[in-house]
């Protein structure tokens, strides 16, 4: 009962203590939790209507995005510009997933197994598949679907695991390939079904179909004077700003935008100093002395020019104009006198001169998957046996490797020297030009062993083995230190918004401001590799200066002007280009008016007023894009489709001036009105038309937080 007693006593100071262990029990939990959330936060590159995408899934798409165009194009790396390139359209095809994904859930549209096979390996096979080399005849160029077969057994799980460790990566990357491409076709499909619902929805009609044959139907042969708005000077036209805002209400949809900076940068290129030229020159004359001298020219070359020595035979139509000129004229040994062009010296030697074929077409047997003594037997047998009269084709189908070439009889094709050099090997390259005709041979390469058979050669030609040399004159580093401590020294003494523009001025350096960027921007303008600027404008605030940027070959030292919000841009913003157009409304208006006056009714007359001479223009219809000559005049067209021929028109304001006209011939087309092909044809093209803006209608009707700016 003690106890009891001194519990109730107690009992206020035990709620308190009971309820801080379950605060802290509770706040522990959160914060444990929170920092799994806080992470995700950080790792979150973008939110799609609420879907989250990870940098890692991102970077993922990103990675084999990479990889696919590596094996496409053959390189092992990827310039800069061309991975800002893939980083973009990754992001676009995964937003496009997630948006159009949810439409079509919606909807209930869906592409089932059954028809990804179709279009992957069935009767319907995809257009992007077809149209994959890889998947062509060589000699046709047509689509191959015994090709395409080959190589997706090839690629099966269970005919990979039988290869040796070093051919299954390369068939598991093929693989991989494969992959990228099957989820392509399916999200195309996807896309597909969404649009073609939407467009059978919008069917032309009778009505719609004789507009649009009578808009091309008939036309005009026009002679015309026109009075540009530019003889009249800007400053004599009074435009009030109730008229600017006016349009601007008008047309406040055309102004959305995204958030951006406002910046100002100047640009500083990184080029060549006397000093450099002076050098670069002393240097090509002192090659020109070795390759006189030497004939290992291949070191020389490779050590110095930025085209690797080629040591195969060329004819003179794989040349151009300068070499060309140079082979034909010189003798084996020749060297010829160094040109330079476009920061570029180039030299030339001869090597030596052959007359050959230029190409041939081989056809090969390729040997692999066994050991080397098991593979050298297998090579000799195999060639015993067409010496005794054996089908190169049949032996092909049945022991070659190379399934994308084995259904073919082996066939590899037509290659010239270098084209050989290229694809496999020197030993290659020097069989195939050496072998008599429809001997066989055994050559080994880095993919196995081949025993090669040459079908056809081309006539003889002169051919010429060259030497290139290509050497560009780069600034040195101590241009380079120059270059940048010039302007780190300017940057230093100009540190504030205040000093830079007159300064700039002063030292020669050309500022740029009230430049617009968006963190979906890229480059600024056409400044490449500038994406870190764009990335410290918007880690940075109004006033601050940046650091020395090198941006591909200029440093760039940026300023922050202002932050623009999301929404539309504002009056002031666009005032000055809505001013300029109201500006040339008005000029029209008194320029009509002043011709109108005259009561004139010829275009020679009007010529004289108008300063301007009578040109011509033909061929002219309602449905005419861009007169030759004017541009987009749609006003025009229109004036010109319903006047009478030989009608001197009135003046008649446009976009780019005011124009008097006269048609002096008219004429219809040999075409008869079809009703059914024109309304096919206006169907197809709102198909296209509404399947491209139905999925971006979605885009921009999405929520979209773009993070990529923290990344990248």
């Amino acid at each position: 009962m003690a106890t009891l007693e001194k519990i109730r006593n107690k009992a206020g100071l035990l709620v308190v203590v009971i309820g801080v262990a379950l605060f802290a029990f509770i706040i522990g939990d959160f914060l444990n939790s929170g920092s799994t959330f806080f992470r995700q936060t950080q790792e979150k590159i973008a939110d799609i209507d609420g879907e989250v995408i990870s940098i890692h899934d991102y970077q993922d798409r990103v990675d084999e995005m990479s990889e696919v165009y590596k094996m496409q194009t053959g390189t092992n790396n990827i310039p800069e510009d061309l991975m800002t390139q893939v980083r973009q359209s990754v992001f676009d095809a995964m937003v496009q997933e997630i948006v159009l994904g949810e439409a079509t859930s919606t909807l209930g549209i869906t592409v089932t197994p059954e028809e990804l096979f179709d279009m992957v390996q069935g009767e319907n096979v995809s257009p992007m598949i077809q149209q994959m080399p890889m998947f062509r005849n060589q000699e046709t160029g047509a689509f191959d679907k015994t090709a395409l077969l080959n190589f997706l057994k090839t690629i099966d799980d269970d005919n990979i695991a039988t290869y040796p460790a070093d051919q299954r990566a390369q068939l598991i990357q093929a693989r991989n390939f494969w992959l990228f491409w099957e989820k392509n076709i399916k999200q195309q499909a996807l896309g597909n079904k969404y649009s073609t619902l939407l467009s059978k929805a919008i069917s032309a009609n009778t009505i719609d179909a004789q507009d649009a044959f009578a808009s091309t139907s008939e036309n005009s042969d026009v002679a015309y004077v026109m009075q540009s708005y530019n003889t009249i000077p800007d400053s004599t036209i009074t435009v009030p700003d109730s008229e600017v805002k006016k349009l601007y209400d008008q047309r406040k949809k055309l102004f959305k935008q995204k958030e951006g900076r406002m910046i100002k940068y100047l640009s500083v290129d990184i080029l060549p100093s006397q000093e450099d030229y002076n050098k670069a020159k002393t240097e090509i004359e002192q090659i020109r002395e070795e390759l006189l001298a030497s004939a290992n020219v291949a070191d020389i070359v490779n050590e110095v020019s930025e085209i690797p020595y080629v040591d195969a035979f060329v004819s003179d139509a794989m040349l151009d104009n300068e070499a060309k000129l140079f082979v034909k004229s010189s003798e084996i040994g020749a060297v010829s006198t160094p040109t330079f062009q476009n920061d570029k010296h180039r030299l030339m030697k001869l090597v030596d001169k052959t007359i050959a074929p230029d190409s041939v077409k081989v056809s090969h047997i390729m040997l692999g998957g066994r050991a080397e003594d098991a593979l050298v037997q297998l090579a000799d047998s195999l060639k015993n046996v067409l010496k005794n009269g054996g089908d190169f084709a049949a032996l092909a189908r049945e022991y070659s490797v190379d399934e994308r070439t084995a259904s073919n009889g082996g066939e590899l094709g037509w290659f010239t020297e270098v084209s050989a050099l290229k694809g496999l090997s020197e030993d290659f390259k020097n069989a195939i030009f050496s072998v008599p005709l429809n001997e066989v041979v055994v050559v080994k390469s880095l993919y196995g062993s081949h025993l090669i058979k040459v079908q056809e050669k081309t006539s003889n030609v002169e051919k010429y083995k060259l030497a290139n040399i290509e050497m560009q004159v780069s600034p040195s580093s101590k241009t380079y230190s120059n270059i940048y401590n010039d302007l780190n020294q300017f940057v230093s003494k100009n540190n504030n918004m205040d000093k830079l523009d007159e300064a700039a001025k002063e030292a020669g350096y050309n500022l740029v401001s009230n430049v617009t960027v968006t963190a979906a921007d890229q480059n600024i303008g056409f400044i490449q590799n500038s994406r870190p600027v764009i990335r410290w404008a918007f880690e940075h605030d109004k006033g601050n200066i940046s650091e020395i940027f090198e941006c591909d070959n200029k440093f760039i030292v940026a300023a922050v002007q202002g932050r623009l919000k999301e929404g539309y841009r504002s009056l002031q913003a666009v005032s000055s280009s809505l001013k300029s157009e109201l500006i040339n409304q008005k000029k029209g208006e008194q320029i009509v008016q002043d011709l109108a006056s005259k009561n004139l009714t010829t275009l020679e007359a009007y010529s004289g007023v108008m300063n301007g001479s009578v040109d011509s223009v033909k061929f002219v219809n309602f449905g005419t894009q861009r007169i030759a000559g004017l541009g987009m005049e749609p006003k025009l067209n229109a004036y010109i489709s319903l006047s009478k021929v030989n009608e001197v028109s009135a003046p008649i304001a446009g976009l780019n001036g005011v124009y008097v006209f006269k048609v002096y011939n008219r004429e219809k087309t040999n075409a008869e009105f079809d009703e059914k092909t024109t309304v096919q044809g206006i169907n197809e093209a709102n198909a296209y038309r509404i399947g491209f803006q139905a999925i971006q209608e979605l885009i921009n009707e999405s929520q979209i937080m773009d993070n990529r700016i923290r990344f990248y």
